[in-house]
């Protein structure tokens, strides 16, 4: 379960909502749409915590472009957009959690050399992990079709790898470590 821990000097922040142009507010729609029958969202009418929506482009695979100076700039295409949560001012008042978390190149040391590899998807791995019922509030957001709270740990929350990086490791510590 993720906690969200305040340090002892915060203060509420309910932001207003920020202005969607008619293609991100569709992109915003949907998401609501999709997380509501999902389960994970659900109204929230009072919250001392609220935070704005945005939409950012989802960015594909590497390309590779000549600028006018016949350069090859590598270049990311965008294929699609994604709803993101603006959590900066809750976290900034969130006390840190300092789980540690894995180092690339360890873990890459880790598997070199070994003859059988598996890979497991933790398809949504983040919507897997349950808020803490009294944190609910503080994970309230608001778009055009209202405000919401999330069930389930959303991404944009400081702590949230670190709880993650817990929970895994949690069910099964040889996992990460013994090939």
């Amino acid at each position: 379960m993720h906690n969200i821990m305040m340090e002892d000097d915060y203060k509420p922040v309910a932001q207003p909502q920020r202005r969607l142009n008619p293609t991100m507010k569709e992109v915003v729609r949907k998401e609501v749409v999709k997380l509501l029958e999902a389960g994970m969202i659900y109204p929230i009418s009072d919250s001392a915590w609220v935070s704005p929506v945005q939409v950012v482009p989802k960015k594909g695979g590497m390309t590779v472009v000549t600028n006018d100076k016949n350069e090859l700039i590598p270049s990311r295409t965008v294929t699609g957009w994604r709803m993101c949560i603006d959590y900066r001012r809750l976290n900034k008042a969130t006390r840190k959690d300092h789980f540690p978390l894995p180092f690339m190149d360890q873990m890459l040391e880790r598997l070199s050399g070994q003859e059988f590899y598996c890979f497991l998807d933790g398809y949504s791995g983040y919507n897997q992990i349950s808020v803490n019922p009294e944190d609910h509030e503080k994970t309230a957001f608001t778009c055009p079709f209202g405000v919401f709270a999330y069930r389930r740990m959303p991404f944009g929350l400081c702590n949230a790898p670190a709880t993650f990086q817990r929970c895994m490791q949690c069910n099964d510590p040889n996992l990460l470590f013994t090939i």
